[in-house]
Formats: C-alpha cells, sequence, structure tokens
C-alpha cells in the first residue's frame, strides 16, 4: 500500500498551527520549533510597505508603534483577515523554524484549519502556504488535531469529546473511528476574554486599558467562576475617561470572574448543544472518557470545574494545551495511522 508524499523522509516537513494569537511549528523529527504570537510589524516609507518585524517583537509594539508603522494580527476569529500580511508572516515563521535552511519545492506542509471555516476561508489559508514556499499543503481540523496531541483514542470506535478554546473560536467536537461525528464553534475566545475585561474596566470604572493589559489581567486573575470572597488582587493601569490623565486602580478576582461570565457561558453554551446533539452509544463513551479542554483558553482557572458542573461530566485540560494542536498535527504528519485525518488541498 502507498501513502501519500506527505511521509516522505523529509526533514523540512512541517505542521503548522497558524492560530488567531499564537502560532506553533512543528518539524519532523524534531518536533515544536516555534511559538511565537501571530502578529508582524509593517513600515510604510515612501508608500512602500516591509516588513519590519515578525512574533514576539512585534507584539511588544502593539499599541505603541508611531506613525508609518502597523502592529497587524493578521488573522481574526482563527482565519485570515489579511492573506498578503498573513503571507508574509507565514514566510517568516518558516525561515525561522528552518534556521534559515532553504525551504525547498519538495517539501510540505500540514495546517490547521477550524472546523466551520468556510471553502472560501481554507483556500485563502492554503494559497498563502503555498505562496510562502510550501510544494504540497494538507489540511486537518483543529478539533482532530488537538484530540491527537491531548493522546485522545481517536482511532478507535470509542467516543471522545475535545474542546479547543483558542484566540478566536472555540472548536467543539466528538470524534470517533478517524473522524469528526459532530462539531461546532463559537466565535468565542481568548480575544472575547480580553475584551470583555476591558469593557468592563472601561464601564464601571471609566478606565481604558490597551490589549496588553487586560490580557495580563486575564492570565493573572482571571477566573471561570468567583473565588469565596475578593480573591487575588492586581492594579491596572491605563487612561481616566473623565480627566483624560493616566490613572491606576486595584481590581479584584471577583470582579473579573463577573466580567468573564458572558464570554464563559457562551463556552458552556457550546459545550451543551454539542453533547445533547451527540448519539446515544457516542455520549455513552463520553460519560467514561469525559471531556478534554485545549487551547490556550483552557488555561483559565477553574473553566474546566465550570463545564464540570454544568455538564455533570469529568473534564480535564490537556498537557500544555497551548501546544496541543501543533502537536497532534505533528503526528499526523509522522505517523502511518492518522493518514486519513488529512485533507488534500
Amino acid at each position: 500500500m502507498k501513502f501519500p508524499r506527505l511521509f516522505s523522509s523529509s526533514a523540512c516537513d512541517m505542521a503548522i498551527d497558524l492560530g488567531t494569537v499564537n502560532t506553533v511549528i512543528y518539524v519532523r523529527d524534531r518536533g515544536i520549533v516555534l511559538n511565537e504570537p501571530s502578529v508582524i510589524a509593517i513600515e510604510t516609507r515612501d508608500g512602500i510597505r516591509r516588513v519590519k518585524v515578525v512574533g514576539n517583537e512585534a507584539k511588544l509594539m502593539m499599541g505603541k508603534t508611531p506613525n508609518g508603522i502597523q502592529a497587524i494580527r493578521p488573522l481574526r476569529d482563527g482565519v485570515i483577515a489579511d492573506i498578503d500580511v498573513a503571507e508574509q508572516m507565514i514566510k517568516h515563521f518558516i525561515d525561522k523554524a528552518l534556521n534559515g535552511t532553504r525551504f525547498g519545492r519538495r517539501h510540505e506542509v500540514v495546517i490547521c484549519v477550524p472546523t466551520g471555516s468556510t471553502m472560501v476561508e481554507r483556500r485563502a489559508l492554503r494559497d498563502a502556504t503555498s505562496n510562502a514556499g510550501a510544494y504540497r499543503v494538507q489540511l486537518i481540523e483543529e478539533p482532530m488535531a488537538a484530540a491527537i496531541g491531548a493522546e485522545l483514542p481517536v482511532t478507535e470506535p470509542r467516543g471522545a469529546m475535545v474542546v479547543d478554546i483558542g484566540g478566536g473560536t472555540t472548536e467543539v467536537a466528538v470524534l470517533s473511528l478517524q473522524g469528526i461525528a459532530y462539531s461546532n464553534s463559537a466565535r468565542v475566545g481568548g480575544d472575547r476574554l480580553d475584551d470583555a475585561i476591558a469593557s468592563h474596566i472601561r464601564r464601571t470604572h471609566n478606565l481604558m486599558i490597551g490589549e496588553a493589559t487586560s490580557e495580563r489581567v486575564k492570565c493573572q486573575i482571571g477566573a471561570a467562576t468567583p473565588p469565596d470572597e475578593e480573591g487575588q488582587r492586581i492594579v491596572v493601569k491605563g487612561r481616566d475617561l473623565v480627566n483624560g490623565r493616566p490613572a491606576e486602580m486595584t481590581i479584584s478576582e471577583a470582579e473579573i470572574a463577573d466580567a468573564l461570565a458572558e464570554p464563559v457561558g457562551q463556552i458552556k453554551m457550546a459545550v451543551m448543544t454539542a453533547l445533547e446533539q451527540t448519539a446515544p452509544e457516542l455520549s455513552a463513551d463520553i460519560i467514561e472518557e469525559g471531556i478534554t479542554l485545549t487551547g490556550g483558553g483552557a488555561m483559565l482557572r477553574r473553566l474546566d470545574e465550570a463545564l464540570a458542573d454544568a455538564t455533570g461530566l469529568p473534564v480535564k485540560v490537556a498537557d500544555s494545551p497551548l501546544i496541543c494542536v501543533a502537536m497532534g498535527a505533528g503526528k499526523a504528519l509522522e505517523d502511518r495511522n492518522y493518514a486519513g485525518v488529512l485533507a488534500v488541498s
């Protein structure tokens, strides 16, 4: 039996999790080699645009750029919003992942796509990757990659549920026999959590904060359920909307949990909808296997407890949830047992 060329011995074949917030690259036989923010800084001089920096350096510029420089996130809600800029970003990341080694014309890429993405959005992702130098592009749906990375039994006739909470979307899927038996996608993720925090602080304290500050608040004291009392506290700095001056104030964990109640509720609803639509035999398997959380959003404190209370099922967070999707795509790249989960674009 012959397998696709994806399973060649090329040491430069790779799997890419091109996320709204972070891009993670897995290279054959080397594992995860890159994990950087999906941000690119573009400088415009004399009407000519050129890439200034990409990744970690570009993220530091967000909200702080002078005239002539833009820090851009070319993906929104898990799909490409600006294909030209995304192509430049992918090229840079591929070059960095290969340590400057020439990305030969026979090297191939597995790239992760949201289940809810349209054919147009998938074609844009494929074209951007092809233009970045890939000879052949194959697609794998993000929940499947996440399940493989979390070592769920996706090749067996057993149901497994994975909830992949990324920066732009939450993907909920029930998997069995290398296929997706049911899936749905909610446009809620880490970005919505950040927006909810910024909106709450602006509305209740008349303080405007930036993306980086709201993300820091989420990571340090964000939680899906309120603490017993006020919990931890953190000082946030921004611009006072009343007098226009820089200001700072102290925010509590309980207050942030209240601010996150709406987006967390949307994640719960997506999970409950998936459970209601799941076939009975698969539901029986999920009772034993439980629900596995992956993606950066899975790191929100007490989210597993909130989902366990809502569903009555055991909920666990996968090991290394941030790189779980890329790890799963990398395993599909290397292991012939997962050939059925890949689609030629």
